[in-house]
């Protein structure tokens, strides 16, 4: 189901109804969870850039992408963006043999074992979480 499913519910529910506060909180919370979750990976994306860009670019052929389509042109213009702002800024008035930065160097390598946005703390049964399509993306 999405969003704009329970949003066309909650045009037909009379106004007034206790039912549609309910439902409408409920949008909200989920919009809410979604956005959340859209920052933190933008987040994660800008805090290791290089080696988030280094990871995708080196994968296999026919492995599924790390990165939607959207996240990887972000990455490559934050990085684009970083480097050209360090360039400006900095490195032009650095001494001739300092003027380059390797990004990969600079910025610190992400803890994959870390959690990214939740953890799950007691297993769950009979929950079915529907497979991406493009149209959702």
């Amino acid at each position: 189901m999405t969003l704009k499913t329970l949003e066309s519910n909650l045009q037909r529910v009379k106004t007034g109804d206790a039912k549609a506060s309910v439902h409408r909180m409920e949008i909200d919370r989920i919009r809410y969870v979604l956005s959340s979750y859209l920052r933190s990976c933008l987040l994660k994306i800008e805090k290791f850039f290089p080696h988030v860009l280094e990871k995708e670019r080196s994968r296999a052929e026919g492995q599924p992408p790390l990165l939607s389509p959207e996240e990887f042109a972000f990455a490559k213009e934050y990085y684009a963006s970083t480097e050209t702002y360090l360039k400006a800024v900095a490195l032009k008035r650095m001494p001739s043999n300092l003027q380059t930065v390797d990004m990969l160097k600079a910025v610190p390598e992400p803890c994959l074992d870390s959690f990214v946005f939740l953890r799950v703390k007691e297993r769950q049964e009979n929950i079915f979480v529907e497979p991406e399509t493009d149209d959702q993306r």
